[in-house]
């Protein structure tokens, strides 16, 4: 199959904080240890740096997040996924953003006259990567 377009990969990522791993998919927010699901340890880790926000603040923002913008339903393969997610709690985390090659990606396949031709299949394609725990406000704090 031909993109027209060198095509490295499609990126899942995730953002490891406070000593756990967290990611969205279409079971929701989910958290690991860092490299804990079934795709084993990544292939690469960026460092985005240090974050001033507590552990105890940063579950209650993710908490309202797992309960508004990335519940599971709202999971979309191209336009609302892993990457949107990681985005967006990095900047919150960090005032820094995911490379862009990784948050461009779906937009320069969908340019393609391939990824319009498998369009309607990767639309309906649900990503929940083995091995997490759905995540909740209480997870761990026994």
């Amino acid at each position: 199959l031909h993109t027209g377009k060198q095509l490295d990969g499609i990126w899942h990522t995730s953002i490891i904080v406070h000593k756990d791993e967290f990611f969205y998919g279409s079971g929701g927010i989910s958290s690991c240890a860092p490299g804990g699901t079934l795709l084993g340890p990544p292939d690469s880790v960026v460092d985005l740096g240090n974050t001033e926000v507590t552990e105890e603040i940063f579950l209650e923002y993710l908490s309202s997040l797992g309960e508004s913008m990335f519940r599971g339903e709202s999971y979309h393969l191209f336009e609302h996924n892993c990457n949107t997610f990681s985005n967006e709690v990095a900047q919150f985390l960090t005032g820094r953003k995911i490379p862009s090659y990784i948050t461009d990606l779906p937009a320069e396949i969908l340019a393609t006259p391939f990824g319009q031709a498998l369009r309607p299949l990767l639309d309906s394609i649900q990503i929940q990567p083995p091995g997490g725990n759905t995540f909740s406000r209480h997870n761990g704090q026994s």
